[in-house]
C-alpha cells in the first residue's frame, strides 16, 4: 500500500511554472493560474476591454509569463493583442489540440486543463506573422470578401438581363467590362434600340454588331429595368469600396523592409507567357512591390500569380526562417498528408480522422 500511494502523489516535472489556461467565449473568458499563485485560482472575466486589461494585471500579479489559449472564431484578438503588449507570452493552440478529459465538459474545467497541460510543455503555438503582416492580411481577407459581395451583383445583373431575355452576357466576355457598362448605362437610360445598343460595343469584342444586337432584343419590363439599375449600382459600390481598400493597402505594403536585392530591377521571366494582370488584381503595380519586399520574383513560380503570392505574403510574411525546411512549410501549408504509424504499417490518409 504504501508503493501504492507514493505512486499516486508523484506528479510529472512542470517545465512551465509561471503558465495560466484562458477558455475564450464570446461573453465570458475563464482563466486558471497555478493553484498557488492565488486563493482563487479561476477567475471569470467578462469580453469587456476594461474587463480584458483587469485580466492582464491579475495575471501580472500572480507573476504569470506566459499563457494558453483556443484559437476561438475572433474572440481571442482582442485579448491576444492586449497580452501581447503587456509582454506576456501567448500561445495561441489549436482547438483539436486541447481534447478535455472525458466527463468534465466546463468552461472551468477547460482553463484549467488548458493551463495543465500548457504547465507541461504539451501545448505548442500556432504560427502569427508579425504585426504589420496582420494588418495588411485584415485587409487582404476583407478585399476577398468584398469581391464575393461584388459577384453576387453580377450574377444579380445577370438574372434581371434574363428575365428580360436579353443574352448580351452570351455574346460579351465580360459583362461588367467597358463594352458591357456602356450599354447597360444606355439600357438604364432608356435606349432600348437592339442596333444602336450594339454600337457601343468596344472595337475588341469579336462577336459581330448583328449578332450582338440580337442578344439585345428582349421584353424591356419596368420592375426588371429597376432590378438591373439596383445590381449595377451595387456593383459599383463595391468596386468604389475596393479601390479604397487597394490604396490602404499598397500604403502598408510600402512601410514593409525591402530586401537585399529588391531595388535592382525585375529579373526576366522564365515562363514562356509573359506577365498579365487579371481582372480581380489590385490597382497598383502589385508584382513591382512583392519584387521589392521579397527580393525574388514570385510570379516567376509555375502556377503562381501576382494575386497567389500576395496571399502567401500576407499569411506568412517575408521571412520564412521559423520554418526549418522546405517540407515543414509545406506540411504547414497542407500540401502534404499527414503521417501516422500504426503496429509498425503507416495507415492511409483517408482513415485518419
Amino acid at each position: 500500500m504504501a508503493k501504492r500511494r507514493e505512486k499516486r502523489s508523484c506528479r510529472p516535472v512542470l517545465l512551465e511554472a509561471n503558465a495560466a489556461g484562458i477558455d475564450i467565449g464570446a461573453e465570458e473568458i475563464y482563466v486558471a493560474v497555478p493553484p498557488d499563485r492565488c486563493e482563487e485560482s479561476v477567475r471569470r472575466f467578462s469580453s469587456f476591454t476594461c474587463d480584458l486589461h483587469g485580466l492582464a494585471d491579475w495575471l501580472i500579479e500572480c507573476r504569470i509569463r506566459t499563457v494558453a489559449m483556443e484559437s476561438t472564431r475572433v474572440y481571442w484578438i482582442p485579448l491576444f493583442q492586449i497580452l501581447e503588449t503587456r509582454g506576456i507570452e501567448v500561445f495561441l493552440v489549436n482547438a483539436q489540440y486541447l481534447k478535455s478529459v472525458p466527463g468534465r465538459k466546463s468552461d472551468v474545467s477547460d482553463c484549467q486543463w488548458i493551463q495543465y497541460l500548457h504547465s507541461v510543455g504539451l501545448l505548442k503555438a500556432s504560427f502569427r506573422p508579425p504585426g504589420d503582416i496582420c494588418a495588411i492580411r485584415s485587409l487582404w481577407r476583407h478585399r476577398g470578401s468584398l469581391l464575393q459581395m461584388a459577384a453576387e451583383h453580377i450574377m444579380h445583373i445577370q438574372k434581371s438581363l434574363s428575365h428580360m431575355n436579353l443574352q448580351i452576357h452570351h455574346v460579351l466576355s465580360d459583362i461588367t467590362g467597358v463594352s458591357g457598362q456602356t450599354i447597360l448605362d444606355a439600357i438604364l437610360a432608356g435606349e432600348h434600340d437592339p442596333m444602336q445598343l450594339a454600337q457601343l460595343c468596344n472595337w475588341r469584342v469579336k462577336s459581330s454588331r448583328a449578332t450582338v444586337a440580337k442578344a439585345l432584343e428582349g421584353d424591356y419590363r419596368p420592375e426588371h429595368i429597376f432590378t438591373l439599375k439596383q445590381s449595377l449600382d451595387g456593383y459599383r459600390y463595391y468596386q468604389k469600396l475596393i479601390a479604397e481598400l487597394d490604396g490602404e493597402i499598397e500604403r502598408l505594403m510600402r512601410l514593409l523592409p525591402s530586401a537585399s536585392n529588391g531595388s535592382k530591377p525585375i529579373p526576366s521571366r522564365t515562363k514562356h507567357s509573359a506577365f498579365q494582370r487579371h481582372g480581380n488584381d489590385p490597382g497598383f503595380n502589385l508584382r513591382n512591390e512583392l519584387y521589392r519586399i521579397a527580393g525574388v520574383d514570385l510570379t516567376d513560380i509555375p502556377g503562381v500569380s501576382a494575386v497567389t503570392a500576395q496571399v502567401v505574403l500576407t499569411e506568412i510574411g517575408s521571412d520564412v526562417s521559423r520554418f526549418r525546411n522546405a517540407s515543414a512549410f509545406a506540411s504547414w501549408l497542407g500540401l502534404c498528408p499527414e503521417k501516422r504509424v500504426s503496429g509498425g504499417k503507416v495507415c492511409p490518409a483517408k482513415r485518419v480522422r
